[in-house]
């Protein structure tokens, strides 16, 4: 039995395991437990679909609605085929994003980042296979006006995406003050 050589078994180790691949997977673990065991809480404990509008601030208030688009209801998929679809565009985006972590991730704060991101986008996938679309519970409004309603795998993707982006402002900065 012939073994692949040296060099292809550390390719693919590059590419499925990295440095930072153990924080970004706590990091994703974490935020699909929390997203998952909070709408758990939101729907069979608290009773949220059936107890309607619940006012907790007056900007803040927790509802049910059950999203079956993307974001802002785009593309908007009425079937269950449609949210199979929509699940598996965001286990292909994890994948995606695993690869990143465990071959371009390089710091801590991209490895949380991107773990973040995973974890919220399996969280709603997972939503859209067992509850046919996304479960979505905080309705933030102020003088009149009404932002989407949302959840916690929401915030973690784009506390996620705020991180990549301050970490690619702090790393340009960093080559900027380089001498020539």
């Amino acid at each position: 039995m012939t073994d692949r050589p040296a060099a292809m078994r550390g390719w693919t180790r590059a590419w499925v395991w990295g440095p930072y691949s153990s924080l970004g997977l706590i990091a994703c673990l974490g935020t699909l437990a929390l997203d998952q065991s909070h709408k758990w809480w939101m729907l069979a404990v608290l009773g949220i679909a059936e107890r309607g509008r619940v006012t907790v601030t007056p900007f803040l208030d927790l509802v049910y609605v059950k999203n079956i688009g993307i974001s802002y209801s785009l593309f908007d998929q009425a079937s269950y085929e449609g949210q199979l679809m929509l699940a598996a565009f965001g286990v292909a985006a994890t994948i995606g994003l695993w690869v990143w972590l465990a071959h371009g991730a390089g710091n801590r704060l991209m490895a949380v980042c991107l773990g973040l991101i995973m974890g919220g986008a399996l969280g709603n996938a997972t939503d859209r296979v067992v509850l046919g679309g996304v479960a979505d519970f905080f309705s933030l409004h102020a003088f009149g006006f009404y932002w989407y309603v949302f959840n916690l795998a929401d915030v973690a993707i784009v506390a996620g995406v705020a991180g990549l982006l301050y970490d690619s402002f702090l790393t340009s900065r960093k080559d900027a003050a380089k001498p020539l």
